[in-house]
């Protein structure tokens, strides 16, 4: 069963210690292995006023001055969690995080970051304002010249809405969890002048 496989490929190849780990190597107290958790705080808070905003409908940001504050803090997280994302791929790339058995963390990573692309991109399609007006005739043509004009009409706001409500922060999501089962498996990545640690490097 597809149950099982799973279960043998995730919660049975993790050790306890490696999932809750109640110490961790002296390198981790640098500020680079710090962006990844910076990035899920900032997705959690995208996730939280994502859902505010959804429950309270595509107009209420623009007639409500506590919708324009939820809208500006979710506009910010995003900004925010690019920042903290971007830096903490660049740090793990000049750590060549790969290393030790975790090309998948790296590449469930990667995919992440181009999946959060295009759900940031949907989101400035459903802003309702010139910008959003302006972005998705500019993209229009964009899009049709690499072919992807057929299954994405970025004119359609209701496509739009939907893809970046539902769609693409639901693999976003289970994007983020395969590369936090990956890292508790496999453990932080060392830095290139230390030792690996026995039983996965955390």
């Amino acid at each position: 069963m597809w149950t099982t496989r799973v279960r043998r490929a995730t919660i049975e190849k993790i050790d306890p210690q490696d999932a809750l780990p109640d110490n961790q190597p002296s390198y981790v107290a640098s500020w680079i292995y710090v962006f990844g958790v910076l990035t899920l705080a900032a997705l959690a808070v995208i996730i939280g006023s994502g859902i505010w905003l959804t429950t309270k409908g595509a107009a209420w940001w623009h007639t409500s001055s506590v919708g324009h504050y939820v809208n500006s803090v979710h506009l910010w997280a995003v900004e925010l969690f690019f920042v903290f994302m971007v830096v903490h791929l660049w740090g793990k790339f000049w750590m060549a995080a790969w290393r030790g058995r975790r090309f998948m963390t790296w590449v469930t990573g990667t995919f992440c970051f181009l999946a959060s692309l295009a759900t940031a991109f949907t989101g400035y399609l459903i802003q309702g304002n010139f910008d959003s007006q302006w972005i998705a005739t500019q993209a229009k043509d964009g899009l049709n010249s690499v072919g992807i004009g057929s299954f994405m009409n970025t004119l359609n706001t209701g496509q739009g809405l939907l893809l970046h409500v539902a769609l693409l922060p639901l693999a976003v999501g289970i994007i983020v969890v395969w590369h936090v089962v990956l890292v508790r498996k496999n453990g932080v990545v060392p830095p290139l002048d230390a030792k690996e640690i026995a039983g996965g490097g955390a």
